[in-house]
């Protein structure tokens, strides 16, 4: 799902150290293509799609909606990072709803290991933070994805659940938005 409730959107750029968080232009379609067909990065997002069916479905302006930010580098798109509500036929929820708003992320194999990741997603979780105050943050991710575990908790989410889905097991973590005190 990808609605936000009563969030404006898009939010101005996002800027942080190093980097733009905005919404998608047409001059980011080759990278949603890259992004979507890369091995590497859809080692545990369920395998790369085939290029050719990418080329076919991809719009000419991709990810215009609600919650999806480019992660922009020296001017040029490097990945995402997103703010979804979670599907409530899902495993894993908060509560007994479901529908709890969920961060994820893809950034091109050429930016990592230089903390992007956590820069952009601490970054969007401060907007998410002013946008929708009060709201939990849930994460999910394979346990064998040891580097998005890390970051998990670098950024403050910490364990609910494990579940079998997609044939492996997920990480189920949560973070609660740091209330201000008075």
């Amino acid at each position: 799902m990808t609605e936000l409730g009563p969030v404006a959107w898009p939010p101005a750029p996002i800027r942080t150290e190093r980097l733009v968080l905005r919404r998608s232009a047409a001059r980011d379609r080759e990278t949603f293509i890259e992004l979507f067909a890369s091995p590497e990065v859809r080692t545990y997002l369920g395998g790369p799609r085939p290029r050719d069916e990418l080329e076919r479905m991809v719009p000419e302006v991709p990810g215009r909606r609600p919650g999806l930010f480019v992660i922009e580098l020296d001017g040029a798109m490097t990945g995402t990072v997103t703010l979804d509500r979670r599907d409530t036929e899902r495993p894993g929820h908060i509560r007994p709803d479901g529908g709890e708003t969920e961060l994820g992320y893809m950034l091109l194999p050429r930016a990592w290991g230089h903390g992007y990741a956590a820069e952009v997603c601490a970054a969007a979780l401060d907007w998410s933070d002013g946008a929708l105050p009060g709201e939990p943050v849930v994460l999910c991710t394979q346990t064998a994805n040891t580097r998005s575990l890390r970051l998990a908790v670098t950024l403050g989410f910490t364990e609910v659940e494990r579940f079998e889905e997609y044939g492996a097991e997920q990480w189920f973590g949560v973070r609660y938005p740091v209330t201000p005190t008075t």
